[in-house]
């Protein structure tokens, strides 16, 4: 340090050069003590002392009074110089002595006219305007720092008002930040005059949901904005949004909806769009970048999102630093680099000032910064009235911060140059962090004094409760920084005042009701006492009246009871509100019995969707759907929970006389009056085996039926399926290739089957078992039945004196039991194991059966009688119930296979559901007859259907305990 001569310098150069010479002199005044020996007494380096005499920039000032400690020197005297030469420093103009204005922008934007210095985004301005041709609202998204204002003006603005334009060229182009009033920019959305569209550039677009806009002027400025979506709109917008903000625009639909595909990404700059931004400013100012340099700038900011500002900055000192033509690595270290650059510009600015002024910058920073809630605090525009208040010396502080180009003023206030320096400057980051939660109190009072003014200083608008008290501790008291504006003191002076008078009149009030409530006691005894003797007065006649009620209720809620059980056969939906109607009047013990009963009867739903007569009905293995088969040539599957109609399976041209489930549950096969049996596979509801009566061909799949083909079954585990036909002939044929295993003659004679229902034409009925293993074959005109055992084609019996009245024939599920009804009203059961008969019935004439069926477990017996009713009969005790109400002819009916739901089929083409409650207390089928009417369960005794005029089939009205079916829900 001491063999190397100092560079001489000219006092008269300038205040820097001046403060250098005379710390020179000191330091020889010192007897010329090394810069290590300085070092050593004062603990600064050596390199930092010998640069503070050099003259090349402004030192810092503890820096400087490291040195003149070092050398003996007055503190307080060079303190003094030190700050009057920085002051002038400040003062003096940003530009080369020459008048060369730098090529570099610091943290301010490029605005339009920089366009000649712009360099890097030469590929994303084209994206950018050939987006804005095809689109018409355009979102840059990107990071802050990442150069999003400055590709909007210095890019995208000379792009579109270039002669090949993507579009063409727009009639004018303006730009705008919304600002705290969003709603006052609606002007710039009126179109220009002249050809071509106006395009607006909505810049800071975060501004609208950091500044406190009012919601309403916020989607005002929204509405403003979609309507340059509209179809012949001549607007086109493009906005500019900090990444970290872009998810709030996801929370208005149309926004999200209009820039879905219409964003584009602003990323951090690649090491060649680096290069040439370093490189590319100065040469057009006829500049030279040392190589070093440039490699070691694209390694400081390559893959960093928001070091563009940063960067900028630490150019623009080198610049200022320069020697010569060239930009050398030397003064860019010199000068901070990227990331200690604004922290050391920031700091010789705010060094320079006093320190009353160096208060005052810390209030106007503390108001340019809006804190963040769960989002990076952000930079706010502040009016001038705002930075006025914080101290007088506002004035020189501005200008101080203005010529460091931290702050950019403009006439309305001043905005922070680029929200970069928030982070990049440690001093500004720690004033911040200190005074987080006051700045967000000043933010919402700053807004509320101004809706309070924008109010007509209403008094609904003023701070109370626990906003007040929050402000007060923080606003006011000794010690306390205040810094308000006069509209916000104004503000917080009515709240208070507003607070005061409140209380005033509270205390007011809190007197009188005082006096009032002394007044009232002494009333209130008084009333009380007559109060007593009167309440006892008509104690005794309100007892009265209650008793008086309680026996009326009681006598009404038994008369509706009774009411509901006369009900309950013929309109079980009445009877079932009368019975409710009865608890909730008085909840005696015969509303409890009618509630009970009406609760436990089954419950009865309609299919529709038949137009005629459904002959043929069978329930799946697992009961969950039933099959239906109408004469109107369709097949239908239905839900037994819900009612609803799953499909229709077939639309033929004749009518479907038999459906029957596969053991599987997975296919169905039908006969109908077409002369062809089908095998329909459920999962695509198409057939895969169809099987014509008119073809003569063996053993691929067709034989001849030569009249209609009705009965159906399936045997052999469902690999063989039965079909029969008029003239009593069983054909076997094997499901998976067609072909006919077998056939047998069943019965010899008879002609084709009309409608539906088992085969019934010149006096034959032929009927299968549900499990296709037994075929019971009767002939009216011999009188005979015969059984098959179907898979052995093997006569099971042969009985006789069934006559030409046999109207019905079924076959429980496993061909145990055999039931036959004739038209005499009679209806036989027989054991087809022992052969033996189990019951017959008396006739009872103009009452012919119309259709029988029987549960899988054979306890239980359906009968459709021409009378329109149904009856449900034990067949182990003879008991018969009737089922409500009249329905139409009744021709086909099937149990489920639990035996709680019983399907029947009408000629009218409508289906019911009837269905047994769960088994409990008072579970039954129906109103079962009066012991008077029950049937006998000896041999040949009988079931004899009740007298036409007895509503319930019994003759006599059912007990008050019995409940009959009822229309329910669609599940049971």
């Amino acid at each position: 340090m001491a063999g190397r001569p100092e560079r001489p310098l000219d006092a008269g150069e300038g205040p820097l050069q001046r403060l250098a010479c005379e710390l020179r002199t000191l330091r020889g005044e010192a007897g010329s003590p090394t810069y290590r020996r300085m070092a050593a007494l004062t603990g600064a380096g050596a390199s930092t002392l010998s640069q503070a005499a050099a003259g090349e920039r402004l030192p810092t000032l503890a820096t400087v009074l490291a040195y003149v400690r070092a050398c003996g020197g007055d503190v307080c005297e060079w303190e003094r110089r030190w700050r009057l030469a920085a002051r002038e420093i400040a003062a003096k103009p940003r530009a080369d002595q020459d008048g060369a204005e730098p090529p570099y922008r610091g943290l301010r934007r490029f605005e339009p006219g920089d366009a000649d210095l712009f360099f890097g985004r030469t590929g994303l301005t084209a994206q950018l305007a050939a987006t804005v041709g095809r689109q018409r609202l355009v979102a840059v998204v990107g990071a802050s720092g990442s150069g999003k204002s400055s590709l909007l003006r210095a890019g995208l603005v000379p792009a579109l008002r270039a002669p090949d334009a993507p579009g063409g060229r727009p009639a004018a182009v303006r730009i705008l930040t919304p600002g705290p009033r969003p709603a006052s920019h609606a002007r710039a959305f009126e179109p220009a005059a002249g050809e071509g569209n106006t395009v607006v550039l909505v810049d800071q677009f975060e501004e609208l949901f950091t500044l406190g806009a009012d919601p309403g002027e916020r989607g005002a400025f929204l509405g403003l904005l979609l309507a340059a979506c509209a179809p012949g709109s001549r607007l086109r917008a493009v906005i500019a949004v900090r990444a970290d903000f872009f998810g709030r625009c996801a929370e208005h639909a149309g926004l999200a909806h209009a820039l879905r595909e219409a964003t584009v990404l602003v990323g951090p700059m690649s090491p060649a769009e680096l290069r040439e931004a370093v490189v590319g400013p100065a040469a057009a100012a006829g500049l030279v970048v040392e190589r070093e340099l440039t490699a070691e700038v694209v390694g400081e900011a390559a893959d960093q999102p928001g070091s563009l500002p940063l960067l900028s900055h630490a150019l623009l000192e080198t610049w200022r630093r320069r020697r010569g033509r060239t930009l050398t690595l030397e003064t860019y270290r010199a000068a901070g680099g990227i990331h200690r650059a604004i922290a050391r510009s920031a700091e010789e600015a705010y060094s320079s000032l006093t320190p009353a002024e160096a208060a005052a910058a810390r209030e106007i920073l503390l108001r340019m910064v809006t804190p963040g809630e769960g989002t990076p605090d952000t930079r706010r525009p502040t009016d001038r009235v705002e930075l006025g208040a914080a101290t007088p010396e506002a004035g020189h502080v501005l200008e101080v911060l203005a010529r460091a180009r931290l702050i950019t003023p403009d006439d309305e206030g001043a905005d922070l140059a680029h929200e970069a320096l928030i982070t990049a400057w440690p001093r500004y980051r720690s004033w911040i962090d200190d005074n987080r939660e006051r700045l967000r109190a000043h933010r919402r009072l700053t807004e509320a004094a101004r809706a309070w003014h924008d109010l007509g200083q209403d008094p609904g608008a003023l701070y109370r409760g626990t906003r007040l008290a929050a402000a007060e501790e923080v606003f006011t008291g000794p010690g306390r920084p205040t810094g308000l504006t006069a509209l916000e003191k104004s503000f917080l002076d009515a709240a208070l005042a507003q607070r005061d008078q409140e209380a005033r009149t509270a205390a007011r009030t809190a007197g009188r009701l005082r006096a009032l409530t002394a007044t009232l006691a002494v009333l209130l005894v008084l009333a009380t006492t007559a109060g007593l003797i009167a309440w006892q007065q008509s104690r005794d006649s309100e007892r009265r009246r209650q008793a008086a009620d309680a026996a009326r209720r009681t006598a009404l809620s038994r008369q509706l009871a009774a009411q509901s059980a006369g009900l309950l056969s013929t309109d079980p939906d009445l009877a079932s509100l009368l019975a409710v109607r009865a608890y909730r009047t008085h909840p005696t013990a015969e509303a409890a019995a009618s509630l009970y009963a009406a609760a436990s009867s089954p419950l009865e739903q309609r299919l529709s969707g038949h137009t005629a007569w459904v002959g043929s009905l069978a329930f799946s293995p697992d009961g969950h759907t039933l099959a239906t088969a109408s004469d109107d040539g369709t097949v239908r599957l239905w839900d037994t929970a819900t009612g609803r109609s799953l499909t229709t399976l077939a639309r033929l041209t004749g009518a479907v006389a038999s459906v029957v489930f596969g053991p599987d549950g997975r296919s169905v096969a039908t006969g109908g009056a077409d002369r062809t049996a089908r095998l329909w596979d459920l999962a695509t509801g198409r057939a895969v085996r169809t099987w014509h009566t008119g073809d003569t061909r063996t053993g691929s799949g067709l034989d001849r039926h030569e009249e209609s083909v009705a009965p159906v079954a399936f045997t052999d585990g469902g690999h063989t399926l039965a079909t029969g036909q008029a003239d009593g002939t069983v054909l076997l044929r094997d499901t998976a290739t067609g072909r006919t295993r077998s056939s047998f003659a069943a019965l010899r004679g008879g002609s084709a089957a009309s409608g539906g229902g088992p085969v019934a034409s010149g006096g034959v009925q032929l009927v299968f078992s549900a499990d296709g293993r037994t075929a019971a074959a009767l002939d009216q005109q011999a009188g005979t039945l015969r059984l098959w055992d179907v898979p052995g084609r093997r006569l099971l019996g042969v009985s006789g004196g069934y006559g030409d009245g046999a109207a019905a024939v079924a076959l429980s599920r496993d061909g145990r039991l055999l039931a036959v009804g004739d038209t005499a009203g009679t209806v036989r059961l027989r054991d087809t194991a022992t052969g033996h008969p189990h019951a017959a019935a008396a006739p009872d004439p103009g009452a012919a059966v119309s259709a029988v069926a029987i549960s899988t477990d054979r306890r239980t017996l359906a009968i459709a009688r021409d009378d329109r009713t149904v009856s449900v009969v034990d067949t182990a005790t003879g008991r018969r119930t009737v089922l409500p109400g009249r329905t139409n002819l009744v021709v086909s009916a099937a149990f489920s296979p639990d035996g709680r739901t019983l399907a029947t089929g009408a000629e009218d083409g409508t289906v019911r559901l009837w269905k047994r409650p769960r088994p409990g207390p008072g579970s039954r089928w129906a109103t079962p007859t009066p012991p008077a009417h029950r049937c006998s369960a000896r041999t040949d005794a009988c079931w004899p259907p009740a007298p036409r005029t007895a509503p319930y089939g019994c003759g006599t009205p059912p007990p008050a305990g019995c409940a009959p079916p009822r229309p329910a829900s669609d599940t049971p």
